[in-house]
């Protein structure tokens, strides 16, 4: 028992030695981290005083916060209306100036070759935004509105004067199409800087510009032409212009300063964010597609013995369904997905070409038909796409990215009313060549979209995106 006694006190003296230990060597520890913190506390405010950072404030992002509406926000609206109303207006009258064109100053000039003049424009209008988005992103909208403008105003005023197809060519294609990319490009951007949960809404809106240009100038022209003359009736065009470009002029702005170190070169380096790139290729396609129809609605309606008068009308019958389906998509987009709208305004597109147009004939209920659900399913063309780039990237960057984004895409503007021309002409003037064509750039566009869907969220339906 004495043993046991003297075991139970050596086992005592034992823990109580560990445990003095153990306390001296936590105490230490504590002291050190006391030591370090107090020489962190000091080198934090020795740094403040010297004007410098600490290390963990350099890490932490800067949060942006977005308007969503009020008066300024709401002005820079409808300053891009203004401008999407003059430089998408001009190019949903190209149906117009095509259809007057080939019967008229350039009777003699075969109809691929006319569609250049058009494709000249609308490869320029979104080609050069490839220059203009970096400048947008680093100075502002306020000199590439003030000289799109000019641009414009100027180049319709002298399409008044052509006769020569390359007068055409200077005139409409050049100047006209360098014009409206000066202008449309800030005035997408522009939105970016006021609204992000409900910039589909807010640029669906301001999109509705070009589609109310596109009903008032083919309607206005039509009934002017036999009564002022192509001359006059152009004059009175580039007037309207510069009224509603002052408007433009004066309300779109930004608000978020540029981004710090950024450039006015363009980057393509960007195109190596697969999504971005299967985005890039969606509008691509759909581009391709898209001013085939917005080309080629009036020739098709004539050459189907529908008369002159209506055949003109078509094309505003087509913009009156573009009015709702850029105001409307952009609406429903905020709420169920920007990319889930896009891919189905796209298929609603591919319905109509392949399932309406392609067996409407001379039929004017059909005709009809035809372009206001068109009209209706193409708008999105126009209005999401920003709205889809710009949920890849920062604002600050935006412009850059949708500048490169449809400079790829103008290669398609580009090439795609000549290809239809040379399909026509091939096809001995049957249109059956030139509508499938467009049906296939739609289908091959859904597919794009949807890939690029695909990578963010996968294939689930219910997933809002």
């Amino acid at each position: 028992m004495r043993d046991g006694r003297l075991g139970r006190e050596a086992h005592h003296e034992t823990s109580k030695l560990s445990l003095e230990k153990v306390t001296e060597n936590q105490l230490h520890l504590n002291l050190a981290h006391h030591e370090a913190a107090s020489e962190r506390d000091l080198g934090n405010a020795s740094g403040s005083s010297n004007g410098t950072t600490p290390a963990s404030a350099e890490v932490q992002p800067e949060v942006i916060t977005y308007p969503e509406g009020g008066l300024q926000a709401w002005l820079v609206v409808l300053g891009s209306f203004s401008g999407m109303l003059a430089a998408f207006g001009q190019m949903n009258i190209i149906g117009t100036f095509q259809a007057y064109l080939i019967t008229h100053q350039l009777a003699e000039t075969s109809p691929g070759t006319v569609g250049w003049i058009f494709s000249l424009y609308v490869f320029l209008a979104f080609g050069c935004g490839l220059q203009v988005g970096p400048i947008f992103d680093r100075n502002g909208p306020r000199w590439l509105v003030f000289a799109g403008s000019v641009c414009l105003v100027v180049g319709m005023i002298g399409v008044s004067e052509s006769t020569a197809y390359w007068h055409f060519i200077l005139t409409f294609s050049i100047l006209g199409g360098v014009g409206t990319s000066l202008i449309f490009t800030p005035a997408v951007g522009a939105i970016a800087h006021f609204f992000s949960r409900r910039r589909g809404a807010a640029t669906g809106l301001a999109a509705t510009g070009g589609s109310f240009g596109g009903i008032i100038f083919p309607l206005a022209l039509q009934a002017l032409f036999p009564r002022l003359g192509f001359a006059w009736s152009v004059r009175l065009l580039a007037l309207i212009f510069f009224i509603i470009l002052v408007i433009a002029n004066l309300l779109i702005r930004t608000r978020l300063p540029p981004k710090a170190g950024g450039t006015v070169r363009p980057d393509f380096r960007i195109l190596g964010d697969v999504t971005f790139s299967l985005t890039t290729a969606g509008v691509f396609f759909i581009e391709w597609g898209l001013f085939v129809p917005l080309s080629y609605i009036s020739s098709y309606a004539l050459a189907n013995g529908v008369s002159m008068a209506f055949s003109y009308q078509l094309l505003a019958v087509l913009n009156a369904g573009s009015v709702f389906g850029r105001g409307i998509p952009g609406y429903v987009a905020d709420r169920l997905g920007r990319f889930n709208t896009m891919i189905a305004a796209v298929a609603l597109c591919l319905i109509s070409v392949l399932g309406v147009w392609l067996n409407v004939g001379g039929s004017i209920a059909g005709l009809c038909v035809f372009a206001v659900l068109f009209g209706f399913a193409s708008g999105s063309n126009i209005s999401l796409t920003p709205v889809c780039v710009g949920q890849l990237c920062e604002p600050e960057v935006f412009g850059r990215w949708y500048g490169t984004c449809y400079t790829i895409v103008s290669i398609g503007c580009l090439t795609g009313i000549p290809i239809a021309g040379e399909i026509l002409s091939v096809a001995g003037g049957d249109y059956w060549g030139l509508i499938v064509f467009t049906g296939m750039c739609y289908a091959a566009g859904m597919i794009c979209f949807i890939g690029a869907r695909v990578l963010k969220v996968g294939w689930s339906l219910k997933a809002i995106y």
